[in-house]
């Protein structure tokens, strides 16, 4: 069945997102992955991808506009069918504490963290229903369940994930679509591992029970499962996968 279903990943260009791209294609999934338009490099992304093995069609989308998913969204159908399977997974920073917060740093994490759940699940969500099957996986964060300093912005958009998860999840219940939401802790991606390595040890991993950073073929591997059909009594969910930093 995996090769006949197609697979969206927002913001797939790197980091979890590639992962997440490329763990689904070797599933045997059509993946499709959207880029930020000012992304001069999408075309060396996708060479290098093909080099890999890995025909990944890229689409540029801007997540926080909507008439941009809407056109993405039409891309991919054009090209691979429809869309069975979304993964909004685009997302940004712009951490400051909230004394110093600038109107434009809380206003551009909202809109491309949580604005982008409406513009581009409003783009697949009705079809998912009327053909009886769909996979809506959102990503959220550690922090969105238990705060972070400096991240009020991000934080609460990634709190709102779930809230949005939960409520559209009650609505398609019935029409074979589940809606679920992963909350990851720190992995392994080159953002993270960029950090100085006295932060890491003496900041961050102290916080993990597991004593290390996840990786992210573990994130994809969650992903994979809750795409899959034996998944779908799961609905409404937020899944942790933190390695113990934070439990519900």
């Amino acid at each position: 069945m995996n090769d006949k279903r197609v697979v969206l990943v927002t913001g797939g260009m790197g980091g979890l997102g590639e992962m997440i791209c490329t763990k689904m294609a070797d599933a045997g999934y059509r993946v499709a992955t959207t880029y930020s338009p000012s992304n001069q490099s999408h075309g060396d992304w996708v060479a290098q991808m093909e080099k890999r093995g890995y025909r990944i069609l890229a689409v540029p989308c801007d997540v926080a506009d909507f008439d941009s998913c809407a056109e993405a969204a039409a891309a991919v159908r054009d090209r691979l069918g429809d869309i069975d399977i979304l993964v909004n997974n685009a997302g940004i920073t712009r951490d400051v504490t909230f004394k110093k917060m600038e109107k434009t740093s809380w206003d551009a994490v909202m809109r491309t963290n949580l604005d982008s759940l409406f513009n581009m699940t409003k783009q697949v969500c009705d079809a998912m229903s009327e053909r009886g099957w769909g996979r809506i996986i959102n990503v959220s964060s550690v922090n969105g369940s238990k705060g972070a300093f400096g991240q009020t912005n991000y934080s609460a958009a990634k709190a709102g994930v779930h809230g949005f998860t939960k409520a559209l999840a009650l609505e398609v219940a019935r029409r074979g679509v589940t809606v679920n939401t992963i909350s990851p802790g720190y992995i392994g991606t080159k953002m993270v591992t960029a950090i100085p390595a006295d932060i890491l040890d003496s900041k961050i991993l102290p916080q993990i029970p597991v004593g290390r950073l996840g990786k992210p073929e573990e994130v994809a591997g969650l992903i994979i499962y809750l795409a899959s059909d034996e998944a779908a009594f799961v609905t409404g969910a937020n899944i942790a996968i933190n390695g113990g930093q934070h439990m519900q």
